[in-house]
């Protein structure tokens, strides 16, 4: 959330920052509900010290001028309750401000790949799409999936549900021992103000999943969790920052174009992920970007897959973001890139939202965290790469040497 005082004096900023998002948050209402907030509280005061002078001159509590001033204020009062319930309501429809570096853009078309990392394995055969692959070893079963959950869900079988596994464990790991994260396990379910903190409320309500008797919402990554597990609390600025890393199930709805990636494990309702958050001091917030892009490249490299980093533009980044980098692995079979990590730096958005702020020295002034957050990976693309990256002539896949520890197998055959 942008801080109402931020948008009232830079409002040019504000209007630029959604002009090159294309977006189209209720600047204009904010700013006139803003206005006549202000004009209200001035109204108010000068009722209050009028009502004290009627008091002063006279004690009757009945008399028609004190009624009236009583009436007025009572009238205001009502009315600053409704400007404030509705401008917490437009505010949450703000998106981040891009910072400087971010480039601007239309669409995905226009963010910019920064670099590479690796080399394409040549095949003496044509290689094959995870689907064809995964099928004739048994290791997913497209069609129980869909009996059970229906479309854009599958099961993982035998050793293709272990090499699900043997990801994850390695992943936390690599961030636990090696990036010195805490690991969390954090709830797959959260209250609305848990999901509102993220900034996936009220933005993107139609693609999350909800249980409307409790209204309780399930996450869609564990940075929803993970941004309130400070929330309201002022913490010491010697204890920043803050790494956390947690593996949980995501579901969103992923409303998808009709024909659009069909076939195989690309996109579905249910999947699993790792995620690494952190809190840190506004001044180290770029910093802590940049090395925990390094913690997920780290997870590539280690399985052996190729790579490349590409900065987002102002409209393809996300809601709660001010800079996000991504990190897409290259698919011999799909012939495509595929996305396993958004990297981002929030800034204080997500912050303030929350409530988390830190005092550099007890006498200090409470100030806002800068959050940050990034996927360190997701599945089940890192499989889909995998697969189809260590895939041999013969139909067996290779199991990269990271994961042979975790599968207790050199092959998936």
């Amino acid at each position: 959330m942008l801080d109402i005082k931020f948008i009232r004096e830079n409002v040019d900023v504000v209007r630029h920052a959604l002009t090159v998002r294309n977006d189209s948050a209720p600047l204009d209402e904010i700013l006139a509900l803003d206005a006549e907030r202000r004009q209200k509280i001035l109204e108010q005061e000068e009722l209050h010290r009028a009502k004290k002078e009627a008091a002063r001159q006279s004690r009757s509590e009945s008399s028609d001028s004190g009624r009236e001033l009583r009436d007025r204020v009572k009238s205001i009062d009502d009315r600053l309750r409704d400007i404030d319930a509705k401008l917490v309501e437009l505010l949450l429809q703000i998106p981040n401000i891009p910072q400087p570096s971010v480039p601007v853009g239309k669409s995905e078309d226009d963010n910019i790949v920064q670099r590479n990392w690796g080399n394409p394995p040549k095949f003496d055969f044509t290689p094959k799409p995870h689907w064809d692959l995964c099928e004739k070893l048994g290791i997913i079963d497209f069609d129980r999936g869909v009996k059970l959950s229906g479309t854009r869900f599958y099961i993982l079988k035998g050793l293709g549900a272990r090499l699900e596994r043997a990801l994850i464990s390695l992943m936390l790991d690599m961030h636990t021992r090696e990036g010195n994260y805490s690991e969390i396990y954090p709830p797959w379910m959260v209250r609305r103000d848990i999901m509102t903190a993220s900034g996936n409320l009220p933005k993107f309500a139609d693609n999350l999943y909800h249980d409307d008797i409790d209204d309780m919402w399930f996450v869609p990554t564990a940075e929803v969790p993970l941004t309130s597990l400070h929330a309201g609390e002022i913490l010491c600025g010697d204890t920043l920052p803050l790494r956390y890393a947690a593996y949980t199930a995501c579901f969103r709805r992923e409303k998808m174009s009709a024909g659009r990636d069909t076939r195989g494990i690309k996109r579905g309702h249910q999947f699993d992920k790792v995620e690494l958050y952190k809190l840190a001091r506004p001044e180290d917030s770029e910093k802590e970007h940049h090395m925990m892009l390094e913690d997920v490249e780290r997870v590539c490299q280690r399985l052996g897959l190729v790579y490349r980093i590409k900065l987002l533009c102002t409209a393809d980044i996300s809601f709660s973001s001010s800079k996000t980098y991504d990190v897409e692995v290259w698919a011999p079979g799909c012939q495509e890139w595929l996305e396993v990590s958004s990297c981002s730096n929030c800034r204080d958005f997500q912050a303030r939202r929350a409530g988390i702020r830190f005092r550099s020295n007890p006498e200090a002034k409470a100030e806002y965290v800068h959050t940050l957050n990034g996927s360190g990976l997701a599945l089940p693309r890192i499989m889909i790469a995998i697969m189809e990256n260590y895939q041999q002539a013969d139909g067996s896949i290779k199991v990269p040497e990271a994961l042979r520890d975790f599968m207790h197998t050199e092959t998936i055959a």
